[in-house]
């Protein structure tokens, strides 16, 4: 039994919807039941009943729940009271960031902490929101720049930021390529590269959006996980993809971003996050740092 499998059985336990339970927690439902197998298995008892329409808890999965939240409470204590005490020892901050905020937002704000507080040592992981949401949550990052989730844990706390611009990506041979800026109808006949809905459900409904205001149904002829990966397949000439303006830093031979005509869906969310009610001064300097820069920031996005 491990901290993690608690954490599948009480979300499954207060959802009673393995559905609902598996999307607060960003993970896949398969997933999810197969942990809270692998715990009844350890424990030696079924803790729930399932059938195809309810979810009910059995008489030793009502009591392992009560004493499951008390165990990941005070595991959750725990953590930040040794990660503020680690903090007096040493300077470090935990920093996660998906691939366009590392790109864009961090060199700007790490060069004013390090202006601020040349002594502090940030560790940076670049991770998708999916990933980087339980990291936070299991005390392993301090700090997120993330796309906030549609049903945000409610042990997390987010800060919005600001909205970056959308740009389209074509190869510097592609006809577009030459233009001040496109629209979605220039991209009607277009094949589309759009990332996995499940790992990156802003960016993949961003393109579906933007086609469906447009009145357009979108051609996509290729799913791609990373940012780095969709903008390579750009610049082999296998078809066009809407990206965060950001993405345009990331090295990529034979690829154009051309700006994308102005629009309200075109834009998507970049917060903040952190574990809701910890004490960590610095993850509130470096917040306090962020926001004093944010409207700088923001004009580069």
């Amino acid at each position: 039994m491990d901290l993690h499998q608690l954490r599948c059985f009480v979300a499954a336990a207060e959802e009673l919807h393995f559905g609902k339970a598996a999307h607060r927690l960003e993970m896949l439902p398969s997933a999810l039941g197969r942990y809270i197998r692998l715990l009844e298995d350890d424990l030696g008892t079924r803790l729930m009943t399932r059938t195809t329409r309810s979810v009910a808890l059995t008489d030793d999965g009502t009591v392992l729940l009560k004493e499951a939240r008390a165990l990941l409470a005070q595991a959750d204590n725990l953590a930040a009271r040794f990660r503020t005490r680690g903090r007096t020892h040493a300077a470090t901050i935990r920093v996660g960031a998906i691939d366009s905020a590392a790109a864009g937002l961090l060199p700007m704000l790490l060069h004013d902490i390090r202006d601020r507080r040349p002594d502090v040592t940030v560790k940076l992981v670049e991770d998708k929101t999916i990933r980087l949401l339980p990291r936070l949550l299991s005390g392993r990052l301090d700090l997120a720049f993330v796309r906030p989730p549609e049903s945000p844990d409610k042990r997390l706390e987010f800060l919005f930021l600001f909205h970056e611009t959308a740009v389209v990506a074509v190869s510097d041979r592609h006809p577009l390529a030459s233009k001040k800026n496109v629209t979605i109808a220039d991209l009607a006949e277009e094949p589309l590269i759009v990332p996995e809905r499940r790992s990156r459900p802003h960016s993949h409904d961003l393109t579906m959006k933007l086609f469906a205001e447009a009145g357009l149904n979108a051609r996509i002829v290729q799913l791609a996980d990373e940012k780095q990966t969709i903008v390579n397949l750009v610049a082999a000439e296998l078809g066009v993809a809407i990206v965060p303006r950001w993405t345009s830093r990331m090295a990529a031979r034979g690829v154009c971003y051309v700006p994308l005509a102005a629009s309200d869906m075109n834009r998507l969310p970049l917060a903040a996050a952190w574990t809701r009610g910890t004490r960590d001064s610095l993850r509130d300097e470096m917040l306090e740092m962020l926001q004093a820069g944010l409207s700088r920031y923001a004009v580069e996005a």
